[in-house]
């Protein structure tokens, strides 16, 4: 390691100001700063000094997903081994069987390690472009800026995979994370002065531009020829009677979904690569709350918002939308409430500021996802949408609480 150190501080001047690559110095600095700890630390008691900078702070973020991206491979893996074994479906003729074979692995035959690995197979080429192209990008607006990189992307690169489908095409990754990239961030400063989360905006972009890739009952299955809906999707099209006679038992819908409530508390269910699993969004929710990153006020308004309106809906009823009979406790363990609870909402630069606006921006969000799934069942997951509007709400919520402030010290003061 000391010789990487006496590497990086030779070549330092030529990447300083008046130096051959000198545009180059963000490149530079994002490379030092990710492996050293920088060289401008504060020495006095003139500052507040803290442990945590952003750095260790995306790092953290990046920990807490690790249940995620463990559940990326293995429930991609599991779902295409299942529908495999079925006959239901046939593997992609491609580079993955070949990986497969090699390594003494038989497509459709479901084991631990073999979903692990093939469920890799189809998120690691996501990752990959998502962080050459995005980072790409970053890099090319630093340099142009000539500020840092922020470690930022890190997270934003992880999170934007683990929202997708293990069989939408890699240019359309590459296209989508562009978009979050420079429209959702850069043109607005960069990091710390978007008021869109990226990831979502990239999503929310293919979700429009590219809906039969980013949705459907197509696109969630790593199989060939395989049709396979999501429990958002099932019941949303599910006849109302069909629906009802499910809702009789006590896990809810397993005869409209096929699926029962614990299997959707464990995640092993169709749905984007990362978002299935309720269980490991709560150990990454406990990660978070413990270092003091994530708000769990944010992440407790979400869950609040989201049951009690779906209590409201489910006392309401209807007569041709089954979405309307959907238990509360479902709605908190299928599609991405819970991911986008923890990873999404909880973005500290486009959530609330203030701990009553965090109160009412999750339960807004909550409410806004439940209200988007059962009316229009066109939209069955309704969480990527809600932040959004959350993220746009959110100055507007910080505003009245801090004027409300202001007018309570006012008339104490009177």
């Amino acid at each position: 390691m000391k010789a990487l150190r006496n590497l990086l501080d030779k070549v330092e001047p030529t990447f300083k100001e008046g130096g051959k690559l000198e545009k180059l110095y963000p490149v530079y600095e994002a490379i030092d700063t990710f492996l050293y700890t920088p060289g401008e630390v504060t020495k006095t008691t003139s500052h507040v000094r803290d442990h945590l900078d952003l750095k260790r702070m995306m790092t953290t973020v990046i920990i807490a997903l690790t249940p995620c991206i463990f559940m990326a491979f293995y429930n991609t893996g599991l779902q295409a081994h299942g529908a495999i074994q079925a006959g239901n479906g046939v593997a992609f003729d491609d580079w993955r069987n070949a990986v497969m074979t090699s390594l003494g692995f038989t497509l459709g035959e479901a084991g631990f390690f073999s979903n692990l690995l093939y469920g890799a197979l189809f998120f690691l080429p996501a990752y990959i472009v998502t962080m050459a192209v995005g980072g790409a990008l970053e890099a090319v607006f630093s340099i142009v800026r000539r500020h840092e990189i922020n470690e930022g992307f890190l997270v934003t690169g992880m999170l934007f995979p683990l929202t997708l489908p293990p069989t939408i095409p890699l240019w359309q990754v590459a296209v989508g994370i562009s978009f979050g990239v420079v429209v959702g961030k850069e043109i607005f400063g960069g990091t710390g002065k978007n008021f869109l989360n990226p990831a979502l905006t990239a999503r929310a972009f293919l979700y429009f531009a590219y809906p039969a890739q980013i949705s459907g009952d197509a696109v969630w299955t790593a199989t060939d020829g395989y049709s396979g809906a999501t429990p958002l999707g099932a019941i949303a099209t599910a006849p109302v009677e069909t629906a009802m006679e499910g809702m009789g038992a006590v896990m809810g819908l397993d005869g409209a979904t096929g699926v029962t409530w614990m299997e959707s508390f464990l995640g092993t269910v169709q749905g984007s690569m990362g978002e299935t699993s309720t269980l490991a969004c709560l150990i990454g929710a406990l990660i978070l709350i413990l270092m003091g990153i994530g708000s769990w006020r944010i992440m407790a308004g979400v869950g609040i918002g989201t049951y009690a309106f779906a209590l409201l809906l489910n006392t309401i009823g209807s007569d041709s939308n089954p979405v309307f009979a959907l238990p509360a406790h479902w709605h908190l363990v299928i599609g991405g409430v819970a991911f986008g609870a923890v990873f999404m909402a909880t973005d500290p630069v486009s959530a609330a500021f203030t701990n009553t606006g965090k109160w009412v921006y999750g339960v807004l969000i909550g409410a806004m996802t439940v209200l988007i799934r059962v009316i229009n069942p066109a939209f069955p997951e309704g969480i990527m949408l809600a932040i959004l509007f959350g993220n746009v709400m959110a100055p507007l919520i910080d505003y009245f609480v801090l004027q409300a402030n202001i007018k309570r010290r006012m008339t104490r003061a009177a």
